[in-house]
Protein backbone atom coordinates (compact mmCIF):
# COMPACT_ATOMS: atom_id res chain seq x y z
CA UNK A 1 0.00 0.00 0.00
CA UNK A 2 2.30 2.20 -1.20
CA UNK A 3 1.80 4.52 -4.13
CA UNK A 4 -0.79 7.12 -3.21
CA UNK A 5 -0.86 10.82 -4.12
CA UNK A 6 -2.51 14.03 -4.56
CA UNK A 7 -1.39 14.78 -7.78
CA UNK A 8 -1.06 18.71 -6.92
CA UNK A 9 0.05 21.04 -9.81
CA UNK A 10 3.09 23.15 -10.08
CA UNK A 11 2.56 27.02 -9.30
CA UNK A 12 5.59 28.72 -9.57
CA UNK A 13 5.81 29.92 -5.68
CA UNK A 14 5.25 26.31 -4.38
CA UNK A 15 8.24 25.49 -1.76
CA UNK A 16 9.43 21.80 -2.18
CA UNK A 17 12.15 20.20 0.15
CA UNK A 18 15.47 19.48 -1.23
CA UNK A 19 16.61 15.74 -2.01
CA UNK A 20 19.71 16.26 -0.64
CA UNK A 21 23.46 17.40 -1.33
CA UNK A 22 25.24 14.54 0.19
CA UNK A 23 27.08 11.14 -1.76
CA UNK A 24 24.24 8.24 -2.22
CA UNK A 25 24.15 7.15 0.81
CA UNK A 26 22.10 9.98 2.19
CA UNK A 27 21.53 13.61 2.47
CA UNK A 28 21.80 15.97 5.75
CA UNK A 29 18.51 17.33 6.90
CA UNK A 30 17.77 20.34 4.67
CA UNK A 31 18.31 23.71 5.86
CA UNK A 32 16.62 27.16 5.81
CA UNK A 33 16.49 28.50 2.71
CA UNK A 34 17.46 24.44 0.62
CA UNK A 35 13.63 24.45 -1.39
CA UNK A 36 14.24 23.63 -4.99
CA UNK A 37 11.65 24.46 -7.38
CA UNK A 38 12.18 24.68 -11.48
CA UNK A 39 14.21 27.55 -12.71
CA UNK A 40 11.78 27.59 -15.73
CA UNK A 41 8.49 28.03 -14.83
CA UNK A 42 6.34 26.43 -17.56
CA UNK A 43 3.57 28.37 -19.52
CA UNK A 44 0.29 29.25 -18.13
CA UNK A 45 -1.58 26.17 -19.97
CA UNK A 46 1.42 24.03 -19.11
CA UNK A 47 0.81 23.20 -15.03
CA UNK A 48 2.97 20.79 -14.03
CA UNK A 49 2.57 17.91 -11.23
CA UNK A 50 4.35 18.35 -8.69
CA UNK A 51 3.33 15.23 -6.88
CA UNK A 52 2.64 11.70 -8.51
CA UNK A 53 -0.65 10.11 -9.42
CA UNK A 54 0.30 6.86 -8.12
CA UNK A 55 -1.82 3.72 -6.70
CA UNK A 56 -2.44 3.41 -2.89
CA UNK A 57 -4.35 -0.21 -3.20
CA UNK A 58 -3.28 -2.81 -5.65
CA UNK A 59 -5.60 -2.69 -8.58
CA UNK A 60 -8.32 -5.01 -9.53
CA UNK A 61 -7.07 -6.95 -12.48
CA UNK A 62 -8.87 -6.94 -15.39
CA UNK A 63 -8.84 -7.90 -19.06
CA UNK A 64 -9.07 -4.27 -21.06
CA UNK A 65 -11.54 -4.36 -23.81
CA UNK A 66 -9.49 -4.17 -27.79
CA UNK A 67 -11.52 -0.43 -27.76
CA UNK A 68 -9.61 0.71 -24.49
CA UNK A 69 -6.59 -0.31 -25.21
CA UNK A 70 -7.04 1.22 -28.70
CA UNK A 71 -6.81 4.52 -26.57
CA UNK A 72 -3.72 6.32 -26.55
CA UNK A 73 -2.61 7.96 -23.57
CA UNK A 74 -2.49 12.20 -24.09
CA UNK A 75 0.36 13.29 -25.26
CA UNK A 76 2.59 15.47 -22.59
CA UNK A 77 2.28 19.10 -23.03
CA UNK A 78 5.17 20.87 -24.44
CA UNK A 79 8.20 20.94 -22.60
CA UNK A 80 7.36 18.72 -20.11
CA UNK A 81 10.55 16.49 -20.47
CA UNK A 82 13.11 19.39 -21.33
CA UNK A 83 16.12 19.39 -19.10
CA UNK A 84 14.86 21.94 -16.43
CA UNK A 85 17.48 22.51 -13.67
CA UNK A 86 15.69 23.01 -9.74
CA UNK A 87 16.94 25.82 -8.19
CA UNK A 88 16.82 27.83 -5.49
CA UNK A 89 13.18 29.98 -5.39
CA UNK A 90 15.43 33.28 -4.85
CA UNK A 91 16.99 32.81 -8.11
CA UNK A 92 13.77 31.22 -10.08
CA UNK A 93 12.17 34.46 -8.96
CA UNK A 94 15.33 36.59 -10.21
CA UNK A 95 15.30 34.76 -13.60
CA UNK A 96 17.66 36.03 -16.00
CA UNK A 97 19.13 38.47 -14.10
CA UNK A 98 20.83 35.38 -12.74
CA UNK A 99 23.77 34.16 -15.12
CA UNK A 100 26.47 32.56 -12.86
CA UNK A 101 25.44 31.38 -9.52
CA UNK A 102 27.24 31.52 -6.11
CA UNK A 103 25.16 28.80 -4.70
CA UNK A 104 26.25 25.72 -3.68
CA UNK A 105 23.99 22.73 -5.42
CA UNK A 106 22.67 19.82 -3.56
CA UNK A 107 24.98 17.69 -5.90
CA UNK A 108 28.06 19.87 -5.56
CA UNK A 109 30.67 17.15 -5.02
CA UNK A 110 28.94 15.16 -7.06
CA UNK A 111 29.05 17.09 -10.07
CA UNK A 112 32.42 18.79 -9.32
CA UNK A 113 33.60 14.90 -9.06
CA UNK A 114 32.23 14.04 -12.66
CA UNK A 115 33.97 17.01 -14.24
CA UNK A 116 37.22 16.86 -12.89
CA UNK A 117 37.41 19.82 -10.58
CA UNK A 118 38.49 20.43 -7.02
CA UNK A 119 35.97 18.27 -5.08
CA UNK A 120 35.43 20.28 -1.72
CA UNK A 121 31.83 20.93 -2.24
CA UNK A 122 32.21 24.51 -2.35
CA UNK A 123 31.39 26.69 -5.53
CA UNK A 124 33.86 28.76 -7.34
CA UNK A 125 33.92 31.33 -10.01
CA UNK A 126 36.02 27.94 -12.16
CA UNK A 127 33.29 25.36 -10.72
CA UNK A 128 30.32 27.81 -12.09
CA UNK A 129 31.67 28.24 -15.34
CA UNK A 130 32.61 24.67 -15.56
CA UNK A 131 28.89 23.53 -14.77
CA UNK A 132 27.44 25.81 -17.14
CA UNK A 133 29.21 25.00 -20.11
CA UNK A 134 28.22 21.47 -19.14
CA UNK A 135 24.63 22.35 -19.15
CA UNK A 136 24.89 24.92 -22.36
CA UNK A 137 25.88 21.68 -24.11
CA UNK A 138 23.32 19.00 -22.85
CA UNK A 139 20.30 21.63 -23.04
CA UNK A 140 20.26 22.14 -19.42
CA UNK A 141 18.16 25.12 -18.44
CA UNK A 142 18.38 27.55 -16.46
CA UNK A 143 22.34 27.33 -17.14
CA UNK A 144 23.27 29.30 -14.14
CA UNK A 145 25.99 26.69 -12.94
CA UNK A 146 23.54 25.57 -10.46
CA UNK A 147 24.91 22.09 -9.26
CA UNK A 148 20.81 20.54 -9.01
CA UNK A 149 19.05 17.30 -9.54
CA UNK A 150 18.51 17.50 -13.02
CA UNK A 151 22.38 18.33 -13.82
CA UNK A 152 23.36 15.49 -11.73
CA UNK A 153 21.25 13.31 -13.00
CA UNK A 154 21.98 13.79 -16.84
CA UNK A 155 25.76 13.44 -15.55
CA UNK A 156 24.06 9.52 -14.41
CA UNK A 157 22.73 8.54 -17.43
CA UNK A 158 25.33 9.93 -19.46
CA UNK A 159 27.60 7.57 -17.14
CA UNK A 160 25.32 4.95 -17.84
CA UNK A 161 24.98 4.97 -21.65
CA UNK A 162 27.22 2.38 -22.44
CA UNK A 163 27.23 -0.02 -19.96
CA UNK A 164 24.59 0.49 -17.21
CA UNK A 165 24.95 -3.02 -16.22
CA UNK A 166 28.94 -2.21 -15.62
CA UNK A 167 28.89 -3.11 -11.47
CA UNK A 168 26.97 -6.27 -12.52
CA UNK A 169 24.01 -5.30 -9.45
CA UNK A 170 20.99 -6.54 -11.64
CA UNK A 171 20.92 -10.10 -11.68
CA UNK A 172 21.99 -11.56 -15.37
CA UNK A 173 19.24 -14.25 -16.70
CA UNK A 174 18.30 -15.53 -19.63
CA UNK A 175 15.06 -14.13 -19.59
CA UNK A 176 14.11 -10.23 -19.89
CA UNK A 177 14.61 -8.63 -16.16
CA UNK A 178 13.71 -5.30 -15.72
CA UNK A 179 16.36 -3.51 -14.24
CA UNK A 180 15.61 -0.96 -11.59
CA UNK A 181 18.50 1.00 -9.91
CA UNK A 182 17.22 2.78 -7.16
CA UNK A 183 20.64 4.72 -6.46
CA UNK A 184 21.10 5.58 -9.30
CA UNK A 185 17.69 6.40 -10.65
CA UNK A 186 18.16 4.83 -14.11
CA UNK A 187 15.67 1.48 -15.34
CA UNK A 188 16.60 -0.04 -17.67
CA UNK A 189 15.26 -3.73 -19.43
CA UNK A 190 18.22 -6.96 -20.16
CA UNK A 191 18.10 -10.37 -21.30
CA UNK A 192 21.34 -11.79 -20.47
CA UNK A 193 24.22 -9.50 -20.57
CA UNK A 194 22.69 -7.42 -23.52
CA UNK A 195 20.81 -4.52 -22.40
CA UNK A 196 17.46 -4.17 -24.66
CA UNK A 197 16.40 -0.98 -23.91
CA UNK A 198 17.73 1.91 -21.86
CA UNK A 199 19.07 2.83 -19.40
CA UNK A 200 16.80 5.71 -18.83
CA UNK A 201 16.31 8.27 -16.05
CA UNK A 202 13.30 7.44 -13.54
CA UNK A 203 12.11 8.44 -9.93
CA UNK A 204 11.31 6.22 -7.23
CA UNK A 205 9.81 6.34 -3.88
CA UNK A 206 10.02 8.96 -1.12
CA UNK A 207 10.95 9.12 2.07
CA UNK A 208 8.63 6.77 4.00
CA UNK A 209 7.65 5.56 0.63
CA UNK A 210 10.67 3.76 -0.58
CA UNK A 211 9.88 1.57 -3.45
CA UNK A 212 10.19 -2.19 -2.26
CA UNK A 213 13.27 -3.64 -3.25
CA UNK A 214 13.69 -7.35 -4.69
CA UNK A 215 12.63 -9.85 -7.06
CA UNK A 216 9.10 -9.13 -8.87
CA UNK A 217 6.76 -10.12 -11.98
CA UNK A 218 4.68 -7.77 -14.11
CA UNK A 219 1.18 -9.03 -13.29
CA UNK A 220 -0.92 -6.79 -15.20
CA UNK A 221 -0.32 -4.01 -17.87
CA UNK A 222 -2.63 -1.07 -18.18
CA UNK A 223 -2.21 1.12 -20.59
CA UNK A 224 -5.10 4.31 -19.65
CA UNK A 225 -4.99 2.96 -15.61
CA UNK A 226 -5.97 5.66 -13.09
CA UNK A 227 -5.50 6.14 -9.84
CA UNK A 228 -7.92 4.90 -7.25
CA UNK A 229 -7.48 7.23 -4.86
CA UNK A 230 -7.23 10.53 -6.70
CA UNK A 231 -8.61 10.05 -10.19
CA UNK A 232 -5.69 10.97 -11.78
CA UNK A 233 -4.01 9.45 -14.69
CA UNK A 234 -1.10 6.67 -14.52
CA UNK A 235 -0.18 6.27 -18.48
CA UNK A 236 0.90 3.17 -19.23
CA UNK A 237 1.05 1.63 -16.34
CA UNK A 238 2.83 -1.92 -15.72
CA UNK A 239 2.07 -3.42 -12.27
CA UNK A 240 5.16 -5.19 -10.42
CA UNK A 241 4.56 -5.10 -6.73
CA UNK A 242 1.05 -4.64 -5.20
CA UNK A 243 -0.20 -0.80 -6.13
CA UNK A 244 3.53 -0.29 -7.24
CA UNK A 245 3.90 0.30 -10.67
CA UNK A 246 6.14 1.66 -13.63
CA UNK A 247 4.33 4.76 -15.32
CA UNK A 248 4.61 7.53 -17.15
CA UNK A 249 4.14 10.79 -15.07
CA UNK A 250 3.06 14.58 -17.16
CA UNK A 251 5.79 15.84 -14.70
CA UNK A 252 9.59 16.15 -14.27
CA UNK A 253 11.45 12.84 -13.29
CA UNK A 254 13.84 15.37 -11.67
CA UNK A 255 11.63 16.77 -9.11
CA UNK A 256 13.22 16.41 -5.73
CA UNK A 257 9.93 14.90 -4.15
CA UNK A 258 9.78 10.92 -5.46
CA UNK A 259 7.34 8.93 -5.66
CA UNK A 260 5.18 6.88 -3.65
CA UNK A 261 6.49 4.03 -4.07
CA UNK A 262 6.09 3.62 -8.38
CA UNK A 263 8.86 3.78 -10.80
CA UNK A 264 8.01 7.09 -12.65
CA UNK A 265 8.84 7.71 -15.93
CA UNK A 266 9.05 10.35 -19.18
CA UNK A 267 6.14 9.74 -21.27
CA UNK A 268 7.93 8.87 -24.02
CA UNK A 269 9.85 6.23 -22.25
CA UNK A 270 6.81 4.79 -20.11
CA UNK A 271 5.19 4.31 -24.34
CA UNK A 272 8.59 2.46 -25.27
CA UNK A 273 8.90 0.14 -22.07
CA UNK A 274 5.38 -0.81 -22.79
CA UNK A 275 6.16 -2.38 -26.11
CA UNK A 276 9.60 -3.78 -24.72
CA UNK A 277 8.41 -6.22 -21.34
CA UNK A 278 5.38 -8.68 -21.31
CA UNK A 279 3.04 -9.61 -18.16
CA UNK A 280 5.19 -12.07 -16.41
CA UNK A 281 8.28 -10.66 -16.97
CA UNK A 282 10.57 -10.50 -14.16
CA UNK A 283 11.78 -6.79 -12.22
CA UNK A 284 14.55 -7.05 -9.80
CA UNK A 285 15.05 -3.09 -7.71
CA UNK A 286 17.97 -2.89 -5.74
CA UNK A 287 19.69 -0.32 -3.73
CA UNK A 288 18.11 3.62 -1.92
CA UNK A 289 17.07 6.35 -3.35
CA UNK A 290 19.29 9.76 -1.78
CA UNK A 291 17.21 11.04 1.27
CA UNK A 292 15.04 7.85 2.25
Amino acid sequence: MRCGSAGVLFALLVVMPVEGAAAEAGPPAPGPGSELVPGVPPGPQQPWQVDTPDQMLPPKVYTPSAKEDAVEPRDAPAQTDALIEYVPLSEAVAGKSVTCTKLTGPYQRQVERWLKLKVDGKQSKGDCAAIRAFQKKQGIKPNTGFAGPATWGWMRLLSAKKNPNAAGKCPVRSYRVACVDLTRQLTWVQKGKKVRWGPVPMRSGRAGYRTRTGWFKIFWKHKNHWSTLYNTPMPYSQFFSGGEAFHAIYGSVYDPNGSYGCVNLRLADARSLWNVTKTNDRVYAWGRRAGT
